[in-house]
């Protein structure tokens, strides 16, 4: 089992800048790649960035060059930096760790979520 904690997140004014950092806990091992999705109202879940135990990273179009997702390996902590953030930005964040096993079946682990609002 992996435990994900997050914080930050918040209200900030479109154009302006946020940062959110996810702390895991447990089988810590297991995990192949950390990343955080998103939930607007209304919306289904999508991905907004991830990032492999090897440094390997992905990230949404809509992110791409406004968001920065990084991993301190020693502190088992994953972080997202958020810039030039836009009203279409706000949603729920989550914090996901991904645990894949020999069959090549997925184990996923979420956090609780935190709020970003952007918003003038």
């Amino acid at each position: 089992q992996v435990q994900l904690v997050e914080s930050g997140g918040g209200l900030v004014q479109p154009g302006g800048s946020l940062g959110l950092s996810c702390a895991a806990s447990g089988s810590i091992l297991s995990i192949n790649a950390m990343g955080w999705y998103r939930q607007a109202p209304g919306k289904q879940r999508e991905l907004v960035a991830e990032i492999t135990s090897g440094g390997t990273t992905n990230y949404a179009d809509s992110v791409k060059g406004r968001f920065t997702i990084s991993r301190d390996n020693a502190k088992n902590t994953a972080y997202l930096q958020m810039n030039s953030l836009k009203p279409e930005d706000t949603a729920v964040y989550y914090c996901n760790a991904v645990h894949v096993l020999v069959s090549g079946a997925r184990l996923d682990y979420w956090g609780q979520g935190t709020q970003v609002t952007v918003s003038s």
